[in-house]
């Protein structure tokens, strides 16, 4: 059958479609349809741009997850594979190995995970989830895929046990009862151990869940069960009966043996730990409470907090290693959870920074009957992975080569640039190395397994974090790994708040003053700029060497005055403030709530953070060159920066918020306009202003308004820290097509800025340095920048700032600008190229500004027109200029409203990506506006996504899926292709350790596994079949069963020949094992029946 491919049917509708009239977006908040403006010039420019993008360049898939796991239960560790696995209670599983190898899969329910194991060497794990439902995963590929579950029904699983190189799974229940699952076809065996049957028939009481399964490391025939109430059943599985019980009156957490199989350790709620010998189980042979305090002979022991897990590992030339969590004094309340790690006579107690969530000791064998020999342990904290070496006696931790620290600080906005230069990423990494922590062990991280390579991607990217701390970290994401390069810290800058001082620094914001809001950075030039909740902008220069000075500041006053007016008379005042002033004075305004000091003044004139007036000491790297600091004006704080952008060629930097617009001359570190958005129109004010509402609490953040109707305090409803709660809650709030993204109450918000070469007014000649100016009500003002013409003059002219009375106009808020020239190719802001502003070359500081205009074509050629392309929240448009004419339009959604949009460039050409708050990510060509990709791919569950998606060039995109975790995802179809290769092994060939040989003395007197035939004991025809209604198997969509009800074909058919060859091999495997077993079994057997031959064969038949 032929197969349909849908976006080249929308390829073909869109191309033919008649060029009249505006685009219409369908009901469902999709993509509209691209049409032409009725201009008389659109036919020929759209002849003269042959575009290149069509719909199979794009495609929607996830590519890789950085990050802690977030919220996890669950910890599992290969010892031959060497592989890592982590559950958490959102029902996800990653899975470590070497860096690069880093998976994540996720089970469809949703349910969390309460338990892992490895099928040791087997390329496979078994998980079990809160909904009673066991899994079985493949890892023998990229992607791991369930290839079985079973869904028990009537009874709750709470732990599980698979013994190494056994097919049987044991799993207990809550009900007390214990039951058997085979791995391999996934179906409960006949075989239950009942709760009543393994307890003696005197006990009237339920001995609870099951807490802990494992069989003898002496005999596999015996399994150790242990009850929450604090019994203990030794039972054989062949005689179906209990061999011996252990009772004590405290509930137990967990058990582990000695591997000689003679005594196990347990672990009780008191913080007690005992030590059972078998040969005496009628009471402990050992009971110590080893963070109890010692009491006289006779009485009991302090109680302490309970031990939640208790492991004991032997070591053959020195004393056991006994590891525990919890089991803490009650009387100290204030101390941390703990890890403790007695060894011999010293006790070493390992405080973490998090709850301890699950331990596990890495050891050298897999196998339980030898010898374990540990070498570290690793340790899941609620938000953190550690891994402990207990080779050193000081316990050093290993250097985690994941990025497990994201979520440090709580992140509050990302950026993220592909192909950026490559020498940026050694330089960044040549400075951060130099602050790294130390103390770390000597050895390699130990979890090293699986196999990976760089791929076919090899450009460079770099991820930016910015965090509730002030904190900025910079990451090396190429070829779908992540390491941090360098961290900035934009609090150094301030002086630090005393508590003596209340809120006088920071009533702004509730928590987190230093909180990081915007990023900009341009690569090139190494110009880096960041915006504050504290209503701050700080400009960075990079610089190698370390320098000692003063950090300048600017405080500005920004506000605005128009909507004050209730009578339409007219405006008196002049369009622009007196700017000989850096702090222009202004009326009050009215119907505001004056903010009034512990002193009784009126705050009026101050910053909301102090900047350090003193000399300061600047490391390599960024240093702050200049500190700009809105004031609070008339005893209101001023409102929260939206929009933000600076040009390293023309030496400004600019930023907006619900106030107005800022610009700033870096260079000779002077403001040059200050001033309120409606001042920006003149007397072409295209909306009529009502009288301003008393009410004036919102805040607009890029264009996402939070409307709280709750009776909040007017700073702290103005200034919520972007960690706030509310900033985290769902995003439940709707939009209605007739309302825009703010209030006709509301000001009018500058969303969006943009420095580029291109014509200010209406049919101008040449092009020449403007400013772009978006707001939130879709107007789109155009900013002539008037800059000295010889380098020598720019240190010390004036650089002059007009609005040109240009004007356009969309629906909804302005999220983005780019532009195009004439052929259609992608016009970049120009830049000065870095030099170092620190050098101490003299040579080097001669040298003059060098900027790079980015012309495609010559300057000539270029400035005949160029195209400039504006996205808002309801619609892109293309214009041409200088003649201002809309030559394309495109409605891309009425029921919703667009988050994020951003023009990128993709395969030598040019798109607009956007990303809806339906959970739509649409595509676009340019200039045409054609739809090239529209995907349901995410709705929009909290603000969290909102504020940290983005998109960027070669079709890679990210967000914040979790408080800890950075999903990445690519839009382009040829990355989809190659993403297998990009990916990590998990499971690479290697053989198996062999066993010890245990010595003819053990193996006829100490028991044998080898002998012990759990198949003769638990299938079906000894055991017979369990009830049909107590567990139900559900094909996985991995297994045989699952490709044969996906859809039929080629691929189909491949699918299910790779999957049946897997699973032949695995057989193949098994049934090598299985016979290398018979055959050691029959040795044995021939050993004994040689021997028993030679004691009677000179006896009589009497004698016997």
């Amino acid at each position: 059958m032929k197969k349909f491919n849908f976006r080249k049917v929308l390829d073909g509708l869109t191309a033919s479609s008649p060029g009249s009239g505006s685009g219409s977006a369908s009901n469902s908040g999709g993509a509209g349809s691209g049409s032409v403006h009725p201009g008389g010039t659109a036919g020929v420019l759209r002849e003269e741009i042959q575009e290149s993008l069509t719909s199979e360049y794009f495609q929607i898939c996830k590519t890789v997850r950085h990050g802690f796991p977030y919220q996890p239960t669950a910890l599992a560790f290969d010892p031959v594979q060497k592989i890592l696995a982590i559950g958490t209670r959102t029902g996800a599983i990653r899975i470590l190995g070497r860096p690069g190898v880093d998976c994540y899969c996720q089970h469809e329910s949703g349910a969390a995970v309460l338990q892992l194991q490895f099928l040791i060497n087997e390329g496979a794990l078994v998980s079990a989830s809160s909904d009673d439902t066991l899994h079985l995963w493949n890892l023998r590929q990229k992607r791991p895929a369930i290839l079985h579950s079973l869904k028990f029904n009537r009874e709750r699983i709470t732990y599980c046990h698979l013994p190494f190189q056994s097919k049987w799974l044991y799993v207990g229940t809550e009900r007390g009862n214990t039951h058997i699952v085979n791995i391999e076809s996934f179906i409960l065996s006949g075989y239950v151990i009942m709760w009543n049957k393994a307890i003696e028939l005197s006990t009237k009481t339920h001995p609870g869940p099951v807490v802990h399964l494992s069989d003898s490391p002496r005999d596999e025939g015996k399994l150790l069960i242990g009850y929450e109430n604090g019994t203990v059943v030794f039972w054989d599985l062949k005689s179906k009966r209990a061999e011996l019980r252990v009772y004590y009156d405290e509930a137990i957490h967990s058990i582990d043996w000695h591997h000689e199989g003679k005594q196990f350790m347990c672990s009780h709620s008191d913080g007690s730990l005992t030590l059972w010998n078998l040969k005496s189980p009628s009471r402990p042979f050992q009971t110590t409470v080893p963070h109890g305090k010692s009491q006289r002979e006779g009485r009991k022991s302090e109680s302490c907090k309970p031990i939640l897990k208790v492991e004991y590992k032997t070591c053959r030339n020195s004393e056991p290693f006994i590891i525990f969590s919890g089991g803490l004094s009650y009387d100290k309340a204030c101390r941390r959870p703990s890890l403790t790690i007695m060894h011999g006579k010293a006790i070493t107690v390992l405080e973490m920074d998090h709850p301890i969530v699950e331990f596990l000791t890495l050891c050298e064998t897999p196998y339980p009957n030898e010898c374990q020999e540990p070498y570290a342990v690793a340790v899941l904290l609620e938000k953190d992975l550690i891994l402990v070496d207990l080779t050193q006696t000081n316990f050093p931790i290993f250097e985690n080569p994941y990025p497990m620290d994201i979520h440090e600080s709580p992140v509050t906005c990302t950026a993220y640039f592909a192909d950026c230069p490559p020498d940026l990423i050694l330089v960044l990494y040549s400075i951060g190395v130099k602050h790294k922590k130390q103390g770390y062990s000597n050895k390699e991280w130990p979890v090293s397994g699986g196999a990976w390579n760089l791929g076919a991607q090899t450009y460079p990217e770099i991820i930016i974090t910015g965090h509730a701390d002030g904190s900025i970290k910079f990451w090396d994401a190429s070829a779908m790994t992540l390491q941090m390069l360098y961290k900035l810290k934009t609090s150094k800058v301030f002086e630090k708040q005393k508590v003596g001082d209340g809120k006088q620094t920071c009533e702004i914001v509730e928590e987190d003053p230093f909180a990081v809001q915007m990023i900009y950075w341009c690569p090139e030039s190494r110009i880096f700029c960041v915006s504050g909740v504290s209503a701050y902008v700080i400009i960075y220069k990079f610089s190698r060497h370390e320098i000692t000075t003063e950090i300048v500041s600017l405080e500005v006053r920004l506000q605005c005055d128009v909507e004050d007016i209730i009578t339409p008379e007219p405006e008196t005042s002049p369009p622009f403030p007196d700017l000989s002033s850096q702090l222009p004075s202004s009326r009050s305004l009215s119907g505001s709530t004056n903010t009034v000091s512990s002193e009784g003044v009126t705050k009026d004139s101050i910053p909301c953070l102090s900047v350090k007036t003193r000399p300061v000491r600047m490391p390599p790297g960024y240093q702050a060159d200049l500190v700009i600091q809105l004031v609070w004006v008339d005893g209101e704080p001023p409102q929260q920066i939206t929009s933000l952008s600076i040009s390293s060629a023309y030496g400004i930097v600019a930023f907006g918020n619900c106030t107005g617009l800022v610009v700033v001359d870096f260079i000779q570190k002077t403001v040059l306009l200050s001033m309120g958005t409606i001042d920006l129109y003149r007397s072409s004010d295209l909306y009529q202003r009502q009288p301003r509402s008393p009410r004036k609490n919102k805040q607009f953040i890029a264009g996402l308004t939070e409307l709280n109707d709750s009776p909040v305090p007017l700073e702290l409803e103005r200034c919520k820290s972007p960690t706030s709660e509310a900033r985290e809650n769902s995003y439940n709030r709707s939009r209605s097509s007739s309302i825009s993204s703010i209030d006709k109450d509301s000001k009018e918000a500058v969303t969006a800025l943009y420095f580029m070469e291109s014509f200010p007014r209406k049919n101008d000649s040449t092009v020449s340095p403007c400013l772009f100016v978006g707001t939130s009500l879709g107007m789109v003002l155009l900013i002539s920048l008037n800059l000295p013409s010889s380098d020598e003059q720019r240190s010390t002219e004036p650089v002059m700032v007009l609005p040109s009375g240009t004007f356009l106009s969309l629906k909804g808020a302005v999220l983005t600008f780019s532009c195009m020239d004439r052929t259609g190719s992608l016009m970049q802001p120009p830049y000065e190229v870095w030099r170092d502003p620190n050098s101490t070359d003299e040579n080097e500081k001669t040298w003059k500004r060098k900027l790079v205009m980015n012309y495609s074509t010559s300057p000539q050629e270029a400035g005949d027109h160029q195209y400039t392309i504006i996205c808002s929240e309801k619609q892109a448009k293309v214009f041409s200029l200088p003649s201002q004419t809309c030559l394309y339009v495109h409605n891309i959604t009425e029921t919703s409203f667009i988050l994020q949009a951003e023009v990128v460039g993709m395969c030598n050409s040019a798109c607009l990506a956007c990303f809806c708050a339906n959970g739509h990510i649409m595509i676009m060509s340019l200039p045409s506006l054609r739809p090239m990709l529209d995907v349901n791919y995410l709705p929009l569950t909290d603000m969290r996504i909102a504020r940290t998606f983005c998109f960027t060039n070669e079709g890679q995109a990210l967000y914040l899926v979790s408080p800890t975790e950075i999903q990445r995802l690519t839009y382009s179809q040829e990355m989809c292709d190659n993403i297998q290769d990009m990916l990590g092994d998990l499971f690479t060939p290697i053989e198996t350790p062999e066993a010890q040989n245990r010595g003819f003395l053990k193996g006829l007197f100490g028991g044998s596994g080898q002998t012990f035939d759990r198949e003769e004991l638990f299938g079906e025809a000894t055991a017979g079949k369990a009830s049909r209604s107590l567990a139900q198997h559900i094909p996985g969509p991995g297994s045989i069963e699952g490709v044969k009800g996906a859809a039929g074909g080629v691929m189909g058919e491949l699918t299910r020949a790779r999957i049946a060859l897997d699973e032949r091999g695995q057989r193949l495997g098994e049934l090598e094992e299985k016979t290398a077993g018979m055959m050691t079994s029959a040795e044995a057997f021939s050993k004994h029946a040689h021997e028993l031959m030679l004691k009677y064969k000179d006896k009589k038949w009497y004698q016997f």
